[in-house]
């Protein structure tokens, strides 16, 4: 089968298509390359010339007073310069509803060419999307990263962004992908509810995750228990980290001989990971169901992770033993888990061990690979 990625997201379709390969299907990935982060691509349509830094003022200028970034127009160009190199496949795969991330009607002209010249078109369900966007707004209680919006309306800059989805011209891309592709698959229980009722609706599969690059050790605890906390200014209250900050002033406290805490604020990627590595607990996000790829990645390495871990994800695994720690916005509760953690040091290699075993059995990448290829045969 000859499959085409489109747009990447935290190594999503890296190791989707890693998997494809080593079951013997062609696959192309088109994506940015995120930065720092330097996606492996084989088409890379990121904007060039206008991250010169010569033109970083006026470009800054213009979006202040317009709310129009030029870089967008070049990213459209720079895709649609790649459209001869990107037809007749068996499968397109769209990362989200803005896989490109151009303007909204450079990005539906884009798609419909895309789902022209190929033979089946199917979009993930991962972040934010139409669909999810709606839920959330119309379910304001539900566990949700626009819960921290709603509680505090003020920390509108981090959450402006997702409003976009909402617009006239995006929704023109929503009806398309209700109308024209062959499914919608969600790939994490965030977004499993909010999609269930779009006829599209493929299904759940979950993320993968290549095990053979990510090396797990043993969490050896010498002296100190190592905490950290990851923080990107981007994603600051979606991710409830103030939460994660309080808790661990209070632990800092209580445990100052016992345990070392590590907080990176929006450092480059290879020190983040250099940090990472040296802990036996990670703080990820408070407001999800589910893992995201972060939390997985730490959980392929053996770490206990703080993450999403709702009823719905427990009752579908037929989870009894804790693989990773439900996280909640609640400064009493993850102080509490924390301390458990930290008085119970065995507790926290066991639940290493089963995080490993967990991303073994379920999220494989060739195993998951195998059920986007029945999924794709099937709708």
């Amino acid at each position: 089968m000859r499959v085409l990625l489109v747009g990447e997201y935290s190594l999503l379709h890296n190791s989707l298509k890693e998997g494809l390969l080593e079951l013997g299907h062609e696959v192309v990935l088109i994506g940015n390359k995120d930065g720092f982060r330097k996606y492996p691509l084989d088409y890379n349509y990121e904007p060039k010339y206008l991250n010169f830094k010569i033109l970083t003022i006026p470009r800054k200028i213009i979006y202040r007073l317009f709310k129009f970034d030029f870089a967008g127009l070049e990213t459209g160009f720079r895709f649609f310069l790649f459209l001869p190199k990107l037809q007749n496949f068996d499968v397109v795969q769209f990362i989200n509803e803005a896989s490109v991330k151009t303007t909204s009607g450079f990005e539906l002209y884009l798609m419909k060419k895309l789902c022209s010249a190929n033979k089946k078109a199917f979009m993930l369900s991962t972040g934010i999307d139409y669909s999810t966007l709606t839920y959330y707004i119309e379910n304001p209680s539900k566990k949700s990263i626009l819960q921290p919006y709603f509680t505090n309306p003020k920390e509108d800059k981090e959450f402006k962004a997702f409003y976009a989805y909402l617009s006239k011209s995006h929704s023109k891309i929503h009806d398309f992908i209700k109308e024209k592709f062959n499914g919608i698959i969600a790939t994490d229980f965030d977004y499993v509810e909010a999609n269930s009722k779009n006829p599209k609706y493929s299904g759940f599969i979950p993320c993968p995750v290549n095990t053979k690059k990510l090396i797990s050790k043993e969490l050896v605890i010498a002296e100190k228990i190592i905490i950290f906390l990851g923080i990107s200014k981007w994603s600051y209250h979606q991710k409830g980290i103030l939460f994660f900050e309080k808790a661990l002033d209070i632990i800092q406290k209580k445990y100052s001989d016992r345990v070392e805490i590590i907080i990176a604020n929006t450092i480059p990627y290879p020190v983040y990971i250099e940090l990472y590595n040296k802990a036996h607990i990670l703080l990820d996000q408070a407001y999800s169901c589910d893992q995201g790829y972060n939390a997985l990645e730490a959980m392929a390495k053996g770490k206990v992770v703080f993450t999403g871990a709702e009823s719905e994800f427990m009752e579908y695994y037929k989870i009894s033993e804790r693989v990773c720690i439900n996280a909640l916005p609640d400064v009493d509760y993850l102080v509490a888990e924390l301390s458990f953690l930290i008085e119970n040091p065995t507790e926290i290699t066991a639940i290493g061990k089963r995080a490993r075993a967990f991303i073994e059995k379920e999220h494989d990448y060739i195993k998951v690979a195998k059920q986007y290829l029945d999924f794709w045969k099937n709708f």
